[in-house]
């Protein structure tokens, strides 16, 4: 096998599987026994949703890629579950805002927890260029897969 497909060959399976890892372990460490009523999509709302000040539906939908009907569906549940709030717009009825009471403010913040901790241990061992380095690769990816699948 040519050393070309080698690399190509080992890019893949690393892909694959930090992407796998990462969604299991999100998974694993988000849905503790304290969230257990809620999924990693859900976290990801809470996340959208944000502990600033109330957010317009159309903008959570807009920040995950998402369509508002596909939105209401997890705000719904959020909502049952004790974690947002939603309120219509006063000069417009049609607008609806949504924020996070304090069980969704905890889930906020357990979250975060998980990302700045994962961050700290991918951190921890090494030096500032290889950092720079990741910080390109990752960046240049994250270009690609933007571009070419239309995100």
């Amino acid at each position: 096998m040519e050393k070309k497909d080698i690399t190509e060959q080992t890019l893949n399976q690393l892909l694959v599987k930090h992407f796998k890892n990462i969604m299991e372990i999100e998974e694993k460490y988000l849905i503790s026994p304290e969230f257990k009523d809620i999924s990693v999509n859900d976290m990801h709302v809470i996340e959208a949703i944000g502990v600033e000040e109330p957010k317009m539906m159309s903008t959570v939908a807009k920040l995950m890629a998402v369509t508002t009907g596909t939105l209401t569906k997890s705000v719904d549940g959020l909502f049952d579950k004790g974690y947002v709030t939603r309120e219509r717009g006063e000069k417009d009825k049609r607008v609806v805002f949504v924020s996070l009471t304090e069980k969704g403010k905890k889930a906020y913040y357990h979250h975060q927890t998980f990302h700045r901790d994962m961050i700290a241990r991918i951190k921890d061992g090494v030096s500032e260029q290889e950092i720079e380095v990741v910080i390109r690769v990752l960046a240049r990816m994250n270009d690609y897969f933007e571009k070419i699948y239309e995100m």
